[in-house]
């Protein structure tokens, strides 16, 4: 019935639930194999391609149309590994039980990447986690220990059972749960005043009152998302480990957040390799229930959908330098608002010192900026305001290439492809001159440069 509603109304891109985009690159590879829903079972092929030394340059999931309980995978492989392609395919096939398909695919025009156009559709990706979950690496604290290990299953068989619209089952958390998390939550809060940003500051001690914020006690994640809803829209959603950016990104379109509930290992509580409730709840939260952050993270979400992988993987890193590990300027003092340094205690220290590099958020920059992972970042990137940031992004994503528009309908909770005047002069009556001059202006452009630059200054001079 939706999707028939949507064809009705015109919606070229709903008609096919995946549209590819492909590069023909020469010396890549593109497989096409189909997996069973079940814990770890992405986990497995990815470390089937890592042992055999084969680089992965793409990868996208979507719901098995033949089989509900599987999903199939796109991917594309650096040609230069094809000698070890026949071990691999035939691994896959015997060993992991996947249906695998080499294939060619030659580029369709004005063809994208498919992307989630409701929120209910969050549900199809939501498990598709690229690392972690209930499978950890060896060099992971917990790695070894059998009784951490079977609870991490825990945490992501709720993930996993989870579905858009149900309340987020609450967990009883152990005592040394709770011991590690108020080692941090103890440590963290010292610095907070000194270190942290004003939108932080004013936000905690609300936690703390609303949410049992505590450090003796681990908040629950619905109570938080129910709180996050009426400041900003904002909600939380529980996942089993990392999503692929495209994914993660996508959520933040809908003013989604996808959040771990598991926690570090108790024998290293000032370190963890991955996000943990401790990075989400401590880092992430507060700015969320602020109105100009929570809208600069949901235009980064915004400009992902439908974006090339280029321009995904530029979009992530300015996720990284701002949301994850930004600094902004409060009178003459630099504080921090990302969420990386937020939740941990050396690099919350280090970022303000006279160490690291601080340059000015300039996002063309930015975008191409190589950072490490395991380690303290070498430079810091510093947003004048978020409302300042926000609009540098809005002029950033104009230059994503890409034939449509997007807005983000409250009400319907869906996402609303302006490619037509049509749909522009029906968005007038509904949203604010403002917004319907930014969505006017964006589709102008696109449309101009899909039509070479011969647009029609009468149709233009009508709808003006």
């Amino acid at each position: 019935m939706d999707a028939q509603h949507c064809k009705m109304n015109g919606d070229p891109f709903q008609e096919s639930m995946y549209i590819e985009e492909s590069s023909n690159k020469s010396g890549v590879i593109s497989l096409i194999f189909s997996l069973k829903e079940e814990v770890g079972a992405l986990a497995k092929v990815l470390r089937t391609f890592e042992e055999k030394g084969i680089n992965l340059t793409h990868i996208e999931s979507r719901p098995s149309r033949l089989n509900k309980d599987e999903y199939e995978f796109f991917i594309n492989l650096e040609g230069k590994n094809v000698p070890a392609l026949d071990k691999i395919i035939k691994s896959l096939r015997n060993d992991i039980g996947a249906t695998v398909h080499e294939l060619s695919r030659t580029k369709k025009k004005d063809t994208v990447p498919w992307f989630p156009r409701s929120i209910q559709e969050l549900d199809r990706f939501a498990n598709q986690i690229l690392s972690y979950g209930a499978e950890l690496d060896a060099d992971h604290p917990g790695f070894k220990d059998p009784v951490y290990r079977a609870r991490r299953k825990e945490f992501a068989d709720i993930a996993y059972n989870y579905r858009h619209g149900q309340p987020i089952p609450r967990v009883t958390y152990t005592e040394e749960e709770k011991k590690t998390w108020g080692t941090v939550f103890r440590e963290l809060k010292s610095l907070y005043p000194t270190h942290a940003c004003y939108e932080h500051n004013h936000v905690f001690p609300l936690l703390e009152k609303y949410c049992g914020y505590r450090e003796d006690n681990i908040p629950q994640l619905e109570d938080i998302s129910k709180f996050l809803q009426t400041c900003t829209g904002f909600r939380l959603r529980p996942v089993a480990g990392l999503l692929s950016s495209r994914d993660f990104l996508a959520g933040l379109a809908f003013r989604v957040f996808h959040s771990t509930q598991y926690i570090r290992h108790a024998s290293k509580p000032m370190y963890t390799p991955e996000p943990d409730i401790c990075h989400e709840l401590l880092g992430h939260v507060p700015l969320f229930a602020d109105p100009s952050f929570a809208q600069f993270s949901q235009e980064i979400g915004l400009a992902s959908l439908g974006a090339p992988d280029d321009f995904i993987e530029k979009l992530a890193t300015v996720y990284w330098f701002t949301v994850e590990f930004g600094l902004c300027k409060e009178g003459d003092s630099l504080k921090a608002y990302g969420a990386g340094l937020l939740s941990s205690f050396g690099e919350l220290q280090y970022c303000l010192s006279s160490e690291p590099e601080i340059q000015p958020l300039v996002l063309e920059k930015t975008a191409v900026q190589k950072y490490p992972v395991t380690e303290f970042q070498p430079v810091y990137y510093v947003a004048e305001s978020f409302k300042d940031a926000k609009e540098k992004l809005r002029k950033f994503a104009q230059t994503i290439p890409r034939p449509f528009s997007v807005r983000y309908n409250p009400y319907t909770q869906r996402i609303e492809v302006l490619d037509n005047a049509k749909q522009l002069k029906n968005l007038a009556d509904t949203i604010n001159s403002k917004e319907l001059q930014i969505c006017y202006l964006e589709f102008l452009k696109t449309w101009i440069r899909s039509s070479n630059g011969k647009a029609d200054f009468v149709w233009l001079h009508l709808m003006l």
